[in-house]
């Protein structure tokens, strides 16, 4: 099976579970065509960009259809132009700081990346004063963590490697792929708008 069959029976399995929001990350090799293919072939989809650290990443991501845009940073230039486009931005923070600029800029959420360096109570310990931005742990979210942070207030979690298990993938192993995601879905359905 070639490395792009591979990733649309990925995704085929992805939404059939009941996930309908992929990020892929810019510095994945021929990230562009496989945005493209991706709103091609799936289009009830929402597919994004991740990884965006320049306005020059920023048009290559919107010219090859990526809906929404993922930094690692607060970039001003990145997220202003996002905003005056209305594509969904969500920039990647740290400090206290770092994540009220970029929600003032105008981030529909904020990225928190590395989530797990301070853990569930960092989330919580963020929304005490700055309840109104709304937050996205990325960075070591699991299986075994990710209710913990929906509980502290997070409104998404970004997760890759926990996601979707590399070796599964190298093995076309799809019915483990898809059995973890019910896992991971039925962790947090609780917590999902429908």
């Amino acid at each position: 099976m070639s490395e792009k069959a591979t990733l649309l029976k990925v995704v085929e399995t992805y939404i059939s579970v009941g996930f309908y929001t992929l990020e892929i990350t810019m510095n994945t090799d021929g990230v562009l065509d496989l945005i493209e293919a991706l709103r091609t072939e799936f289009p009830e989809l929402n597919v994004g960009a991740g990884t965006v650290c320049t306005i020059e990443d920023y048009t290559n991501a919107v010219n090859c259809g990526a809906q929404f845009i993922v930094t690692p940073i607060v970039n001003e230039d990145v997220i202003k132009q996002a905003v005056s486009s209305k594509t969904p931005i969500f920039p990647g923070a740290f400090t206290p700081t770092e994540i009220y600029k970029a929600w003032s800029l105008g981030a529909d959420a904020v990225k928190v990346f590395p989530a797990t360096q301070l853990g569930p109570g960092y989330i919580k310990d963020i929304l005490a004063p700055l309840n109104n931005i709304k937050l996205i742990p990325t960075g070591g979210v699991t299986l075994e963590n990710i209710k913990t942070f929906f509980q502290a207030g997070a409104i998404g979690v970004g997760m890759g490697g926990n996601l979707l298990n590399k070796r599964y993938i190298l093995n076309h192993d799809f019915e483990r792929i898809k059995s973890d995601l019910i896992k991971i879905k039925n962790e947090i359905d609780e917590f999902i708008e429908l």
